[in-house]
């Protein structure tokens, strides 16, 4: 059964509502929002007590071409600028996030920035 796309878009919407209610009651921590396009992965650690973005990491970033090879599959690239996000944050001392993933389900390329982020030291 093929979906079309207003229904995708449905659904990821109240995913997205369900997942926000449940990150909601953790207010002391930053949130970890991740989101993606079809070519590119971007992170941002953000406080929402103070509306602020603290950390940030995307595919798009001149300065991670180095990171982000051209051959890399786009698991890789995402694994890579959740490690990139993560170090970053430790610099910061940001340590605990909740992670928001905006929707989309834990898999692939999000499970990919997920495991990223936590070999650069963010615990969620």
């Amino acid at each position: 059964m093929i979906k079309s796309h207003a229904k995708k878009l449905e659904v990821q919407r109240r995913r997205r509502r369900r997942v926000k209610s449940r990150i909601n009651r953790y207010t002391g921590k930053p949130r970890l929002v991740v989101t993606r396009s079809a070519k590119h992965i971007t992170g941002q650690v953000v406080d929402d007590l103070a509306g602020q973005t603290l950390v940030s990491a995307s595919s798009i970033e001149k300065a991670l071409t180095d990171e982000v090879q051209a051959g890399s599959s786009k698991t890789d690239v995402a694994k890579r600028i959740g490690r990139v996000l993560g170090h970053r944050a430790a610099e910061k001392k940001i340590k605990e996030v909740v992670f928001d993933r905006s929707g989309h389900l834990y898999h692939g390329r999000i499970r990919a920035f997920a495991d990223g982020a936590r070999e650069g030291g963010l615990n969620f």
